[in-house]
């Protein structure tokens, strides 16, 4: 593993079509956009670091041999250190593994080719393209996503229910339920829910999803005034605390996009402020949403604006 330099060395060319080099501009469209049908590996290199070299090659290896299942995105940090900085790339080789617009996985430094395979093999089983993929039961997350959507949470925790009687393994089920019995109010029973997931699913978007969910149900139910906190805020604009409470009590009443913007600007006047709590915050918020939801679409490219202003 080597600490980060700058050194002006010409960009690999991708060794697939299904390997492709990105770059600050693309990284949105490669990694985040792609990832919502198929996981993208982000390999974060530098043409002068030496085990760079072995890491890339066998990431390449493994990601071709699943046909399809996974792809890699190779991002040079000497010519895109806005995304590096962004995602904490402190130094190189640094693989992170992204899926449904989320970073799922990921390691520092070279690995065996065992545990290059092994790597490759989990981020595969994710994907859509994963063997043995039940269309039917997908096509009934589907509906039930809808049905909680439309504001039936009872239909759809019924419907998710009855997915996971058929396929208890299934995050996405897994994951709905949780979700719809947070939206009936029932949060010790959607706790009770997650804690119950199988080992082998515990780690995938879906449920670290519901995780944050239940972290701002739980947040909501010692959330204070709304009124109160905005006057206190007026009157001390520089009372952190009370904005991240009011960022809170905007959240548990609904309007998830006030809250965003309180701590974004919590964020710009002290990102440092309570071992950075508000970007904290922030993340916890944008992981219980979709990736695609508009919330979280503006909110990551106004804290990206921030951290790199």
């Amino acid at each position: 593993m080597i600490e980060l330099g700058t050194q002006d060395q010409p960009q690999q060319p991708p060794a697939t079509d299904l390997i492709k080099e990105g770059s600050d501009q693309t990284f949105m469209a490669d990694v985040v956009e792609a990832s919502q049908t198929v996981p993208v590996i982000v390999d974060f290199w530098a043409p002068w670091c030496g085990p760079c070299k072995t890491l890339g090659p066998a990431l390449e290896a493994a990601v071709t041999k699943h046909k399809g299942a996974v792809k890699m995105v190779k991002v040079d940090v000497d010519r895109n250190q806005g995304v590096a900085g962004q995602l904490q790339v402190q130094s190189i080789p640094t693989v992170y593994a992204f899926w449904k617009g989320q970073p799922v996985d990921g390691f520092q430094g070279a690995l065996p080719p065992s545990q290059i395979d092994e790597f490759v093999a989990k981020l595969a089983a994710m994907g859509p393209g994963a063997e043995g993929e039940d269309e039917g039961l997908g096509a009934a997350v589907e509906a039930a996503e809808a049905m909680l959507a439309e504001g039936a949470a009872a239909d759809a925790a019924e419907t998710f229910a009855a997915i996971l009687q058929e396929d208890g393994e299934n995050a996405e089920a897994y994951g709905g339920l949780v979700r719809a019995y947070l939206a009936l109010g029932e949060v010790d029973q959607a706790e009770a829910i997650l804690n119950g997931a199988p080992a082998s699913i515990t780690e995938t978007a879906p449920l670290e999803s519901a995780r944050a969910a239940i972290e701002l149900a739980r947040q909501a139910e010692n959330a204070g005034p709304v009124a109160e906190l905005r006057a206190k805020v007026e009157a001390d604009p520089a009372d952190a605390q009370a904005r991240y409470d009011l960022a809170t009590a905007l959240h548990a009443s609904g309007d998830t996009a006030g809250a965003v913007d309180e701590l974004l600007e919590l964020f710009r006047r002290d990102r440092e402020w309570n071992d950075g709590a508000a970007k904290a915050q922030l993340f916890t918020i944008f992981d219980a949403l979709k990736p695609t939801d508009p919330v979280v679409l503006n909110g990551r490219r106004k804290l990206s604006s921030l951290i790199f202003s």
